[in-house]
């Protein structure tokens, strides 16, 4: 059993900072990846960063620059820091991660989500 929990999320003024944290924990053997998504009232979930194993990562167009994600290995722990924030950054923001949890068998977990709010 793997669980991943978010945390972090909030309401902000625009141009403001948040930054949100996803603990994976349970049976984990290694991480594959792990990315953030969002998901906007009537609007499909997207992805928001991705950050692999090895360190590489992958933004969305919409938030680079602004999002910089990052992780510690050692705590299966990951972060984004939000930087910029725009009214249109306002979601439900949600951690996946790909985990061994077996020595051969992976699968994809999901968080609960956070809300993140940009409103003046």
């Amino acid at each position: 059993q793997v669980q991943l929990v978010e945390s972090g999320g909030g309401l902000v003024q625009p141009g403001g900072s948040l930054r949100l944290s996803c603990a994976a924990s349970g049976s984990i053997i290694s991480i594959v990846y792990m990315g953030w998504y969002r998901q906007a009232p009537g609007k499909e979930r997207e992805l928001v960063a991705t950050i692999f194993s090895n360190g590489a990562t992958a933004y969305a167009d919409s938030v680079k620059g602004r999002f910089t994600i990052s992780r510690d290995n050692a705590a299966n722990t990951m972060y984004v820091q939000m930087n910029s924030l725009k009214p249109e950054d306002t979601a439900v923001y949600y951690c996946n991660a790909r985990i061994y949890y077996q020595k051969y068998a992976t699968n994809s977990y999901w968080g609960q989500g956070t809300q993140v709010t940009v409103s003046s």
